[in-house]
């Protein structure tokens, strides 16, 4: 069987679907891999280092898709505009597909898949369980997020994280609000804690509360009593009354804290708008909003 592994089209997306050091592992396992031309370039892998691993290099994403059984992507196939061509055109008719695609927003991109008689393994469907630990690359990616989150945060704000006394006075802390206590949550309040942040966090399920303030940060409660947590430790839409005092909540941080995180997402639905237009205009000067459901929609209302 012949993997193929094309590079990603996706404005600004550097990753890479394998690594030499795994490209080697599946040439031992008897497949074939060929890897576009610059494809891990993005990552720092040069063709060298495939072909050193015993790859073969794509001339081109024509002629990559072209001869693969199997094609490993990180980002949702889309349109090549280079080719003028959507890249499941170009794959062969019962190719198997290997990528994050997000099946519930992308009606229109499984269809086309079915058309060619594709299958199809989306990686952000894979539960998290145990037995699937080792496929979880949702949650590898959403604990990087959160680390990132923080560290772009910090090189946007115009103060120090950690508090500062000096002969010329005192520095308060920064103080971070981190919204949704996942895997992404949980990193960023890592990553925020370690620098010296002042860090508070809220997320719908109760059962986190406790992770939370394991790490040395607040939990943000609410004075109403429901349980947010969904299937395969996901959070699920919660009831209007809930919504409208966690945005109050929200309201009131807006005013207080030097930087927002958001992270939440719920499988299969656009990302809820908890950050209002409102809220932003609300909070100080030099402030900073980051925010990871950005490519879902979006947790605040000014994100595009």
């Amino acid at each position: 069987m012949k993997i193929g592994v094309p590079k990603e089209i996706h404005i600004d997306e550097k990753r890479v679907a394998t690594t030499p050091d795994v490209t080697e592992k599946l040439i031992k396992l008897g497949f074939e891999v060929i890897v576009e031309s610059g494809a891990g370039a993005g990552a720092n892998f040069s063709d060298s280092l495939y072909e050193a691993a015993g790859a073969s290099i794509g001339k081109n994403a024509k002629s990559t898709w072209a001869v693969s059984d199997l094609v490993l992507k990180v980002r949702p196939p889309e349109q090549n505009l280079e080719l003028n061509k959507h890249e499941i055109d170009l794959m062969p008719n019962g190719c198997l597909l290997i990528s994050f695609l997000w099946p519930a927003q992308n009606e229109s991109m499984l269809k086309r898949l079915a058309q060619h008689n594709a299958t199809a393994l989306s990686m952000d469907s894979i539960p998290r369980i145990s037995r699937a630990q080792k496929l979880d690359a949702l949650s590898s990616m959403a604990n990087i997020g959160g680390y990132r989150a923080v560290i772009e945060a910090s090189s946007y704000f115009g103060r120090f994280f950690s508090g500062q006394i000096t002969a010329a006075g005192k520095v308060d802390p920064a103080k971070v609000m981190v919204i949704g206590a996942g895997v992404a949550g949980l990193a960023a309040i890592g990553t925020a804690k370690s620098l010296g942040a002042i860090v508070r966090a809220f997320d719908t399920r109760p059962e986190v509360k406790d992770q939370i303030q394991s790490m040395d940060a607040e939990f943000l409660e609410l004075e109403f009593e429901e349980d947010g947590s969904g299937e395969g430790g996901y959070a699920k839409v919660m009831s209007k009354e809930f919504i409208d005092a966690e945005m109050a909540l929200f309201a009131e941080q807006a005013k207080e804290v030097d930087i927002i995180i958001t992270t939440a997402l719920i499988p299969g639905k656009p990302a809820p708008k908890l950050i209002t237009k409102e809220m932003v205009d609300s909070m100080r000067d030099g402030s900073v909003i980051v925010d990871l459901a950005a490519e879902q929609g979006g947790n605040c209302e000014l994100t595009v």
